[in-house]
């Protein structure tokens, strides 16, 4: 694969399907769908591609040869008369056992979101050409080892995800895509601020001469951490610790953490079913993500010193989120306060600072995108047939739809974290690797809170919806159709798989998070 631009062509194939999109005339519904669905099923292949050329044994932080599928060569340069000189930015992409898992789970998600997009009749042209800009927008985030290129990408998602609720979505549709568009802009004007300081901090030689630099790469050199008093990282007039919480909470907004989770149930409830589906499959872990691949290399020693509170607000997410999800009467709205509570996980087990809870927390970012999407269509095959959400308005849809209703426990069951399915793994990783530091030993232990909680919700609406009485209502509503088993039977077999086998997934990501947890503690 040595000098094929597989990365580019993963990221930006979704444009050339959006360009031929545009191009064809609007009354071709049917040409319209079948070319997007072509596209993400091709994205699809080429991370089977990438998957299947992967060096498993490669890893790193900072140094640019453990990187894999590297693709650079210099994008903008920009010569000034002041002291800043030639501003130099590179068209940068590669990934690592961090960054493979998101790759797979971007592809994936698209492909089943696609599928699930197949009623949709209103302004199909725009629909399809805005969800392929928002595919290349989510790939784009997780390749990108150039700051200012993650974050043009990080930017881009914002416009087709702003139209796509407020166009497509439900009756207060408004309302949520404005406030995900202006709290997701806060989190970005923090990012665009801390990047400019990192730039102007960050040096590495380009042609013989030194020059500031966006490269992510360099910005993760200690050689640049001498900058303003890095002796005392909780000094709040030291920048980098101002500029480490800017950053961190622009990435917990996207996650989100608590306080800043108000948005997503909006923005879930008002949202069509796909792009719920990839609102909770992919977009959430682009916090997480950007935690885990900027905050924590380039910020070490802070993030040593705070990782206690972030362990706090992972406990504030998972149990609150879960106490909320308890009390929701509507279908939809409990599934996005799990989403709140699942990802309190993921940033548990970040908090640990150790190999065993990195993994947990990046193999719980792709379980809960899988698990999470499921859950969603479930949501959505109902709502499409009974055109309510409401929990108490049905019972006894077992017997009526028991095809489904199999599809759905395993849904359940694995957002419950049961045995043999991939969420249990993710989960005990987590508490594992968090439970084994001193001082995140009583925060771990309550958030195991979450648990319990999480399966009394699943549990009572599972009980509420398919068990009891049966509504006569709901006589005539058919069973699963050949569509909505491509949609599910994928992310079934994957959920199935890695309960049994999770190896698949957390060899790819071992060797990479060794690397990071030796580098934050060196």
């Amino acid at each position: 694969m040595d000098g094929f631009p597989i990365l580019s062509l993963i990221t930006f194939i979704p444009i050339v399907g959006m360009i031929i999109i545009l191009l064809l005339p609007s009354t071709n519904k049917q040409q319209i769908k079948v070319t997007a669905l072509i596209v993400t099923l091709i994205q699809v292949v080429l991370a089977i591609v990438l998957l299947s050329n992967f060096n498993y044994a490669a890893g790193g932080i900072y140094e640019e040869s453990s990187f894999q599928f590297i693709d650079k060569f210099r994008w903008i340069e920009v010569p000034t008369n002041t002291w800043i000189g030639t501003i130099k930015i590179d068209y940068f992409l590669g990934i690592d056992g961090i960054s493979m898992p998101m790759i797979i789970l971007t592809a994936l998600i698209s492909f089943i979101a696609l599928v699930s997009s197949w009623k949709i009749d209103k302004a199909v042209k725009g629909y399809f050409a805005l969800f392929l800009l928002l595919d290349t927008a989510m790939m784009g985030v997780f390749v990108s080892l150039d700051f200012f290129l993650f974050y043009v990408f990080w930017e881009l998602m914002l416009l087709p995800m702003y139209f796509l609720i407020g166009i497509w979505g439900g009756p207060r549709k408004e309302y949520a895509a404005i406030k995900f568009f202006l709290y997701t802009l806060l989190g970005s004007v923090f990012m665009l601020l801390v990047m400019i300081g990192l730039y102007f901090s960050t040096t590495e030689v380009i042609d013989g001469s030194k020059v500031f630099t966006f490269n992510i790469l360099a910005m993760m050199d200690k050689a640049n951490f001498t900058v303003d008093g890095i002796l005392s990282p909780l000094n709040p007039n030291n920048l980098r610790f101002v500029a480490y919480i800017a950053l961190f909470a622009g990435f917990a907004i996207k996650i989100p953490m608590f306080p800043f989770h108000t948005w997503l149930p909006d923005a879930h409830v008002e949202a069509p079913t796909p792009i719920s589906v990839i609102l909770a499959g992919v977009l959430l872990k682009m916090g997480t993500y950007g935690i885990l691949r900027i905050s924590f290399p380039i910020f070490p020693q802070i993030t040593r010193e705070l990782m206690w509170y972030i362990a706090l607000f992972g406990m504030i997410n998972i149990v609150y989120g879960a106490l909320v999800a308890l009390a929701q009467k509507d279908f939809k709205k409990l599934i996005a306060y799990s989403s709140v509570s699942h990802m309190g996980y993921v940033l548990l087990g970040m908090a640990s600072l150790t190999t065993t809870g990195i993994n947990g927390a990046i193999f719980q970012m792709f379980n809960h995108g899988t698990i999470t999407a499921m859950l969603f269509l479930v949501v959505g095959v109902i709502y499409d047939r009974a055109h309510t959400r409401e929990i108490s308005a049905f019972g006894g849809l077992a017997n009526q739809m028991p095809k489904y209703t199999g599809i759905m426990m395993v849904a359940f069951f694995a957002a419950i974290g049961l045995p043999s399915l991939s969420g249990f793994v993710s989960e005990a990783l987590v508490f594992i690797g968090a439970f084994g530091v001193d001082t995140l030993r009583t925060l771990t232990i309550i958030s195991t809170l979450g648990i319990i909680l999480g399966a009394s919700y699943m549990l009572w609406t599972l009980q509420r919806i398919f068990f009891g009485k049966f509504n006569e209502k709901w006589k005539d509503l058919p069973d699963l159709n050949a569509r909505e088993y491509i949609m599910f039977i994928p992310l079934m077999i994957v959920v199935i798989f890695l309960g049994i086998y999770p190896s698949a997934m957390l060899d790819i990501m071992n060797h990479s998070v060794n690397t990071l947890v030796t580098f934050l503690f060196s």
